[in-house]
């Protein structure tokens, strides 16, 4: 019975835990305002980029193809990775864009069905 009797002493605990919570949480506001009046002030409006003299930039949207690989003439040894150049692309001829096969995600572990 004397376990469960009320104790004046819980209550002054639960006070001092109360008090502290709310210290640690004036600390912190108070530590981020300090660390807020550090930070450089935000950009004026005349910061902002400006638009190009010659007007907006627009993309430019081409296909575009890889170099051929150099054939290899027969009975001579296959080019290694270190003796093919840096392949280049260029502008392809086609103006159709290439798509995938039907059914196909067009990628590996696309979520697709994949062709069947």
């Amino acid at each position: 019975m004397q376990i469960a009797a009320p104790s004046g002493l819980i209550s002054l605990v639960l006070f001092l835990v109360a008090i502290a919570v709310l210290a640690l949480l004036a600390g912190s506001f108070w530590m981020g305002n300090r660390i807020k009046l550090r930070e450089p002030p935000r950009p004026r409006p005349e910061d902002q980029p400006k638009m190009p003299l010659d007007g907006p930039v627009y993309e430019i949207r081409e296909n575009r193809e890889p170099d051929e690989v150099p054939k290899v003439p027969k009975g001579g040894r296959a080019l290694t990775p270190y003796e093919l150049s840096n392949m280049q692309t260029r502008p392809s001829d086609s103006k159709d864009r290439p798509r995938w096969s039907r059914g196909s995600s067009g990628s590996f572990g696309g979520g697709g069905l994949g062709a069947h």
